[in-house]
């Protein structure tokens, strides 16, 4: 996979519609997140716990219940705004006679008081002049720095310069969320609208897209959260968050005319921003292999016995990459890898975001599938060579 960075003026996602040769890939992941948080949660919780048990049955009781739940998110938002800014990019492009000036907006998250910021990878274009942060008190940070980036998961890092009294978002997990859950996304809307608050539900998880923009190759994503609340290009990189105010996940993608927003969760993106705030820079683990994963339809065309997990195959070549930590531990082509440390391998957790949660140096078993048996295999993930 390149590095395929994308402008942010139009999203656009279509169906991942798997085929052998599309669900092949690399594993070399990291994904990144962030959060906020607010101390109001305990009213949100408890009077949607009580209206789970008791419905309201009067026009007055469901009124109330409108009332509250509006309340929380605008506490949420008051809470979050600070650590959410809008991005402004600026790249020269060369016309048949003349020059001219193409503006790109997206949205990021504050991670660090100095300054250390995420957003998608595709709000920064690959030829990027100039990057501009707009805080949400109107304050304008020019010359920032685009750190690194992580095309396989739509991550870019920024970083403010000259900075010390910035309020960074507190990281949450997304490993519980589940659907029909509250969320909230902040951002800025179409580019035009700084920090609108928009709400709704979890509508679905493990989804697989194709996420780009303008002018530039899409990018392949995995494992993502689909929402209602409303998300365009100028949400992108903004926070997706729950009801405790905590950012579940990286807000990425919309599908057009369709109103169902894409989010990143935000455990696979948390060891990425470890790695920047460890080492100044993207240091991603990878398992070195190729794959698809399985189905049942596919499993029966193959002839395996499993019906799920990575089935290490490819288009062309060797599925199992010369030198990797996976061809050190043993691993062969038709191999399947069934789970890593005990968590099963699915849509939901594919191999590349299980494998992408851990840091380099990590110790990883699998369970893998060879010829009908089962066996358990220890592998060292290595960081990503720079050949790859």
């Amino acid at each position: 996979m390149e590095d395929n960075n994308t402008t942010t003026t139009t999203t656009t996602i279509a169906s991942n519609q798997r085929t052998k040769k599309q669900t092949i890939n690399y594993i070399v992941v990291v994904i990144l997140s962030l959060v906020a948080g607010f101390a109001g949660s305990f009213v949100y919780n408890q009077t949607f716990k009580s209206s789970s048990i008791h419905s309201p049955t009067t026009t007055e009781e469901r009124q109330q219940l409108v009332l509250q739940e509006s309340e929380v998110i605008a506490e949420i938002a008051e809470q979050v705004e600070p650590s959410v800014v809008s991005i402004v990019t600026e790249q020269t492009v060369q016309g048949f006679f003349t020059q001219g000036v193409s503006e790109g907006a997206g949205s990021g998250i504050i991670l660090t008081e100095d300054g250390l910021v995420v957003t998608n990878s595709h709000v920064i274009p690959s030829s990027v002049d100039t990057i501009t942060v707009v805080a949400s008190d109107g304050t304008e940070y020019e010359n920032v720095e685009l750190i690194d980036r992580d095309p396989f998961n739509d991550i870019a890092y920024l970083k403010i310069p000259d900075v010390s009294d910035l309020k960074p978002a507190r990281l949450g997990t997304s490993n519980e969320v589940k659907v029909g859950e509250k969320v909230i996304a902040i951002g800025n809307a179409l580019g035009r609208f700084d920090n609108t608050v928009t709400s709704g539900i979890i509508s679905g998880l493990g989804r697989p897209i194709i996420a780009g923009g303008d002018g530039e190759e899409a990018e392949s994503l995995t494992n993502l959260f689909q929402t209602d609340a409303a998300i365009n290009p100028g949400n992108s990189g903004g926070p997706l968050l729950n009801i405790n105010g905590e950012v579940i996940g990286i807000n990425t993608a919309v599908a057009d005319g369709e109103n169902i927003g894409f989010a990143i969760p935000i455990d696979d993106v948390t060891p990425g921003i470890q790695s920047v705030k460890d080492n100044g820079e993207l240091i991603k683990p990878y398992l070195g292999v190729r794959y698809i994963t399985l189905t049942a339809a596919i499993s029966k065309q193959f002839g395996l016995v499993s019906e799920t997990g990575a089935y290490l195959v490819a288009d062309r070549g060797n599925a199992v990459l010369p030198e990797s930590p996976a061809s050190k531990a043993g691993l062969q082509n038709g191999d399947v890898i069934i789970s890593v440390d005990g968590v099963l391998i699915d849509d939901r957790n594919t191999l590349s975001s299980l494998i992408g949660r851990h840091q380099v140096g990590d110790a990883v078993e699998l369970v893998i599938e060879r010829n009908d048996e089962q066996q358990t295999v220890q592998v060292e993930l290595e960081a990503v060579p720079d050949s790859l």
